[in-house]
């Protein structure tokens, strides 16, 4: 009988120590240490925790890493998180890495959520302070968000009293004008036109100013022709000194007409005494008069000497001569 009382206080110990190490076990699980493997630990220091707690999650770039394991107030707008890290993470995470506190999903619980940054550097050690990021509260998203409702509100009203305006306004009546519509469109279809012979014409000048510099076509010669060019200068070096001929000829004549101004004025030389003496006037008229019948009468001698019978031969062979060498 004692034996099985014995025996019965042995088994009520090793039940009491497996429950005692079963509670033991949930409690680390639900604190989220790991009962296996070895833990380390990192700290973050923040403004405002929102609603941390600890025994909340801890994650690396989206991935479980640890939990929260203390909260320590260093001052009065300074909080100290320490965080249990699993140590299979402990190789990923860099010195410079960003904790930031966040939420699982909208409305979910307060995390921790370690960013990893791009720069390179050495990886964590036990004990070491991360660097932290503001966390914008849900009070202040909602206080951001009821401003921008605000405005929004107040945009909408202005619209709505623009457009109520406008719709009662000439400028509404003139736009809903078929009349104006159809003109508008047409004037738009003209510019478009006039836009394609512009773009046209462009095109045509590039293409000219292309062959023009590859010296195609008449310009394009004349622009690159060397031989040409230097004949171009010729002709001006020729030009300018006819310039320069026409200058002195127009002085040489000035000077004459100057003189001949003065002459005239003055009574001096023949031109004068011919344009004023009556005698010698009438005297070279009766000059002119007399040479035009004198060479009258030359004509007539001549006529008589073609039919003379001691010139006729001459004259004859003079127009067979004539009309031979015409024919040739």
């Amino acid at each position: 009988m004692a034996k099985t009382g014995g025996n019965n206080i042995k088994l009520g110990l090793f039940v009491f120590a497996g429950l005692l190490v079963l509670v033991i076990a949930f409690y680390m699980i639900g604190n989220g240490s790991n009962i296996l493997g070895r833990d380390f630990e990192l700290k973050a220091r923040f403004n405002n925790l929102s609603g941390l707690t600890e025994g909340n999650n801890v994650l690396f770039s989206g991935i479980q890493a640890g939990t929260v394991k203390k909260i320590d107030m260093v001052g009065d707008t300074i909080i100290e998180v320490t965080m249990q890290i699993d140590s299979k993470i402990q190789p990923f995470i860099k010195k410079n890495a960003m904790a930031a506190i966040g939420t699982e999903g909208l409305m979910g619980n307060k995390v921790i959520n370690i960013e990893p940054a791009p720069q390179a550097s050495a990886k964590v050690t036990d004990g070491d302070m991360l660097q932290s990021s503001k966390l914008v509260s849900t009070e202040e998203m909602m206080k951001t968000l009821s401003k921008t409702n605000d405005d929004v509100a107040a945009i909408a009203k202005a619209l709505k009293e623009t457009v109520l305006s406008l719709d009662t306004s000439e400028l509404f009546s003139l736009l809903n004008d078929p009349e104006i519509s159809k003109s508008l469109k047409s004037s738009l279809s003209e510019i478009n036109k006039t836009t394609k012979n512009a773009n046209n014409m462009s095109s045509g000048l590039n293409t000219i100013v292309e062959d023009m510099k590859k010296g195609k076509g008449t310009a394009g010669m004349f622009l690159t022709d060397p031989v040409l060019a230097s004949n171009l200068k010729n002709a001006v070096e020729d030009l300018r000194l006819t310039s320069g001929n026409a200058k002195k000829i127009t002085a040489k004549l000035s000077t004459t007409v100057d003189g001949l101004d003065y002459d005239l004025n003055n009574g001096k030389g023949p031109i004068p005494a011919l344009l004023r003496d009556s005698n010698m006037t009438q005297n070279l008229n009766k000059g002119l008069y007399n040479l035009q019948k004198g060479t009258g009468g030359f004509s007539d001698i001549m006529e008589a000497t073609k039919h003379s019978f001691l010139f006729r031969r001459y004259f004859k062979k003079q127009e067979k001569d004539k009309t031979t060498t015409i024919k040739k």
